[in-house]
C-alpha cells in the first residue's frame, strides 16, 4: 500500500463507531430493515401514481387512503400464487439465486449514515450515530457488496434452463461491468477531494459545499452510471420483453420473482442513497438551512434532508421510466465504453492536476490552468463526434432483402394462404382402430 493512502486512511476519526452495545446494533440492523421494506412498497406506489400521471391516468386509488395499500395487496397476491419450478431447471441455484440478489442490497446500506454521529437515544443518556456502522473503505465496500447481487440474476438466469432467461442473465452482466467501471471511475474525484473513503468523512467534507457542485461531470457520469447498473428504464435490457419475454426471470413466481422485484427497487434506494451522500452532502440541510435555523443539522432532522435526497433520486429514476424508450443493446453498451469511461478517465485527470497544483503548486494562476483544461475537454469531445462520422461514412450499406431469404421469409408456394387454415387430415381415420404397431411405424416415418 502506498505511503499517501496510508495516510489518507489513518486521517479518518471513526473513533464515534464500534461503541455501541450489541442490543443497539440489532435495533439498528432491523430499523435499517423495515425502513427498506416501507420504502419499497411506497416506491412501488409511488412509481405507479406518477407514471398515471404522466399518461393522464389515475393509478392505484382503492385499496388504502390514496391507494397507499396497493403495494401491499400486491405483494400478498405474489406470496399466494402458485411456485412453479422447470423441469429444466437446476433446482438448488434456481431457489438461490433470488436471495443471492436481495441480499446485498440490504446489505449496502450497513455503512450509509442517515445522520450526524451524537445523537442522542430516547429516555436514556447514551448517544450514537445514526449509521449502523463505518470503516476506512466504505465506498468499496459498497460497491464490491453491490457487485455480488449481479450473481444472483446471472445464476437465476442460467439455472432457469430457458434461452430466453440466459441471455437476459448475459446481457446484465455485460451490462454490470460496463457500467461500474464508469461508476467506480465517477467516485475517484470524490475521493482525492474528501481525502477519505469513509462515508461519514465524504459527508463531513461536504459541510460547506455540495461535491456535486464542484463535481458536475463526476455527478452526471454517476447518475448516468446508477440507472445502467440498475436495470432501469431506459436501460432496462436484461428484462426487455420484447426481445427476451421477461428476461433472467421469466421463469420465476410467487415470492422468488418477488425478491428479484424487491432487490431492484432497494438497489434502486442503495444508489440513490450512495449519490446523496457523495454528492448532495448526505444529511446536511439543503440551501444552507443550516445558516438561518441553528438545528437543521441536529438531533434526527437530518433524516429528513437524506429521504428527500433519496425520494429526489428515486423520482428522477421514475420520471425517467415514463419519458424515454428502451435503447438498443449495442447503442447502450458503445456509450458506455466509447463515450462515458474515456470522459470519466480524462476528467480525472484533470481533477488529479487541479488538485495537486492547488495542494502543492506555489505561484501558478488557476485561471489559466482551469482554461486549458477546458479547451483539452471540448477538444476531446470534438474528436468524439468526428469519429462518429467516420464510423458512419465506413459503414458498407446493408444489401436489400431478397425474397426467401433472411430476413424475408419464403412465400408459400401457392401464394398467400387467406381465411383459415386448412383441415388436418390423416391416413387412419380417427374412429375406426388402428392395427397393432401402426402408431410405431406413423411416428417413425414422421
Amino acid at each position: 500500500m502506498s505511503p499517501t493512502l496510508v495516510s489518507v486512511l489513518a486521517a479518518d476519526d471513526l473513533s464515534a463507531f464500534g461503541k455501541d452495545p450489541w442490543w443497539l446494533v440489532i435495533v439498528k440492523a432491523v430499523l435499517i430493515f423495515l425502513v427498506l421494506v416501507l420504502l419499497t412498497l411506497f416506491n412501488i406506489w409511488w412509481e405507479r401514481r406518477v407514471v398515471a400521471r404522466m399518461q393522464h391516468r389515475i393509478g392505484p386509488n382503492v385499496n388504502g387512503p390514496f391507494g397507499l395499500l396497493q403495494s401491499l395487496a400486491d405483494g400478498v397476491k405474489l406470496a399466494l400464487k402458485e411456485d412453479i419450478i422447470p423441469k429444466a431447471a437446476d433446482k438448488v441455484v434456481f431457489l438461490l439465486a433470488p436471495v443471492i440478489a436481495v441480499v446485498p442490497a440490504f446489505v449496502t446500506f450497513s455503512v450509509i449514515p442517515f445522520g450526524p454521529e451524537n445523537v442522542g437515544l430516547p429516555f436514556t443518556d447514551r448517544t450514537t450515530p445514526l449509521q449502523l456502522t463505518d470503516m476506512p473503505v466504505a465506498v468499496l465496500f459498497v460497491m464490491a457488496i453491490a457487485s455480488v447481487g449481479i450473481y444472483g440474476i446471472v445464476l437465476g438466469g442460467w439455472s432457469s434452463g430457458s434461452t430466453y432467461s440466459l441471455l437476459g442473465g448475459l446481457r446484465s452482466s455485460a451490462q454490470m461491468i460496463s457500467y461500474e467501471v464508469a461508476m467506480g471511475l465517477a467516485l475517484v474525484a470524490v475521493f482525492l477531494y474528501a481525502g477519505s473513503m469513509s462515508t461519514s468523512e465524504i459527508v463531513e467534507a461536504q459541510d460547506d459545499l455540495w461535491f456535486g457542485l464542484i463535481l458536475v461531470p463526476s455527478f452526471v457520469i454517476y447518475v448516468i452510471a446508477m440507472v445502467g447498473e440498475t436495470n432501469r428504464a431506459p436501460f432496462d435490457l436484461p428484462e426487455a420483453e420484447g426481445e427476451l419475454v421477461g428476461g433472467f426471470h421469466t421463469e420465476y413466481s410467487s415470492l422468488k420473482f418477488a425478491l428479484f422485484f424487491l432487490a431492484e427497487y432497494i438497489n434502486m434506494a442503495t444508489v440513490s442513497a450512495l449519490a446523496t451522500t457523495l454528492f448532495l452532502g448526505g444529511w446536511h440541510a439543503p440551501f444552507w438551512i443550516d445558516e438561518i435555523w441553528a438545528g437543521a443539522n441536529e438531533g434526527y432532522v437530518p433524516l429528513i434532508w437524506f429521504f428527500g435526497k433519496v425520494l429526489f433520486f428515486v423520482f428522477f429514476f421514475i420520471w425517467l421510466r415514463g419519458s424515454l424508450p428502451r435503447l438498443r443493446y449495442d447503442q447502450f453498451m458503445a456509450f458506455g465504453w466509447k463515450r462515458l469511461i474515456p470522459i470519466a478517465l480524462v476528467w480525472i485527470i484533470a481533477v488529479a492536476t487541479i488538485r495537486t497544483i492547488s495542494l502543492d503548486g506555489d505561484g501558478i494562476d488557476r485561471r489559466y490552468l482551469l482554461i486549458g483544461i477546458g479547451v483539452l475537454v471540448v477538444a476531446f469531445l470534438l474528436l468524439f463526434f468526428f469519429g462518429e462520422e467516420r464510423e458512419d461514412a465506413d459503414e458498407a450499406p446493408a444489401p436489400a432483402p431478397t425474397p426467401g431469404g433472411f430476413p424475408v421469409p419464403a412465400m408459400p408456394a401457392g401464394g398467400p394462404v387467406r381465411g383459415a387454415a386448412a383441415p388436418l387430415t390423416f391416413d387412419t381415420p380417427i374412429s375406426s382402430p388402428a392395427p397393432a404397431g401402426a402408431g410405431k411405424e406413423a411416428h417413425a416415418d414422421g
